[in-house]
């Protein structure tokens, strides 16, 4: 288990966790069915989410074809429903985080996961987030693409030198996502080819997301952010907002503002790294965050949690 290290000896301080949590696009058929059927206080978080929700998560999650659950407005709630299900299973064999983080909606698992809001309110918020950016990207005619292979100061200066498009996500040294207009995506694809880029990849969604073009969801987001209370996080929080540990009155703001902000998650693993954190455990579906960990620093830890192996194994880790 972590432990906090305030005036710990060196032994202990190599101990340091941080969970991990994932975004849209980390979502499997059948994610979490198998820790849920196993761990009674997981399969609670689908009947509190649905609850929350009005969506039948066990049924998205468990059952339905990935067509179902590809809609923006369905996955978001449904990957962070199967994240704290995931993370109620670790919780209940005593394992607890010294620092929480998430990539995109994944923080709002990791805002809950720190104790700072509950299940609840935490998919409640998720399934609005999720409605409001399915609803911005219909009246915006935007997409996004990875660029792989270029310095991402590189790819920062193309963003401004071409109207339209910019960065969106900061993955991991060399792979940055864009987001924009569509005429402008394809001019800084064929830019950043020429410059070089290993790979560029159009991403299959559904809007410009974390760029001004999805604005209205922000604001359409953030009256029900402004009813939830935020508590002081149990264990620290680093926003991939602003790259920094932030407390409990900033948490809303920065919901309502990632939705239109670039994800610094390269940035967040460094600063969690600084802060002393050797072992990353991504809980939820799929393993993207572990493999971007691990080309942002290759010393430390990765452990993906998303079966009952992935359990075993962070047991016998911690």
């Amino acid at each position: 288990m972590g432990l906090r290290a305030h005036g710990m000896d060196c032994e202990r301080e190599e101990q340091l966790i941080a969970f991990c949590f994932p975004g849209q696009g980390s979502l499997e058929q059948g994610m979490g069915r198998e820790i849920a059927e196993a761990v009674p206080e997981a399969m609670e978080v689908y009947t509190v989410g649905t609850d929350a929700s009005g969506l039948d998560l066990r049924h998205l999650c468990f059952e339905a074809p990935i067509e179902e659950l590809v809609r923006t407005d369905v996955q978001q709630p449904a990957l962070v429903a199967t994240s704290l299900a995931v993370l109620a299973a670790l919780r209940a064999r005593g394992i607890a985080p010294d620092y929480v983080v998430g990539h995109s909606v994944g923080e709002f698992a990791a805002i809950a996961a720190a104790n700072s809001i509950d299940t609840g309110a935490a998919i409640g918020l998720v399934r609005e987030r999720g409605l409001a950016m399915a609803e911005a990207a219909r009246e915006s005619d935007g997409t996004m693409a990875a660029i792989l292979g270029l310095d991402d100061a590189v790819v920062e200066e193309l963003c401004s030198e071409i109207e339209g498009v910019w960065p969106a996500n900061y993955n991991c040294p060399g792979q940055i996502v864009v987001s924009g207009e569509e005429d402008a995506v394809e001019r800084l694809i064929s830019r950043a080819s020429q410059l070089g880029a290993a790979r560029t990849v159009r991403l299959k969604v559904s809007g410009a997301f974390h760029s001004p073009l999805v604005a209205k969801a922000a604001e359409r987001l953030k009256p029900a952010v402004d009813k939830v209370r935020f508590t002081d996080p149990v264990s620290p929080f680093m926003s991939t907002v602003t790259a920094k540990i932030e407390p409990a009155q900033r948490m809303a703001g920065l919901l309502v503002e990632q939705v239109t902000a670039p994800v610094k998650f390269t940035q967040a693993a460094h600063g969690l790294v600084k802060e002393g954190v050797k072992t990353f455990v991504e809980v939820g579906p799929g393993n993207v965050l572990s493999g971007l960990v691990k080309r942002i620093d290759r010393g430390v830890r990765t452990v993906s949690v998303n079966n009952l192996a992935g359990l075993k194994k962070v047991e016998e880790t911690v």
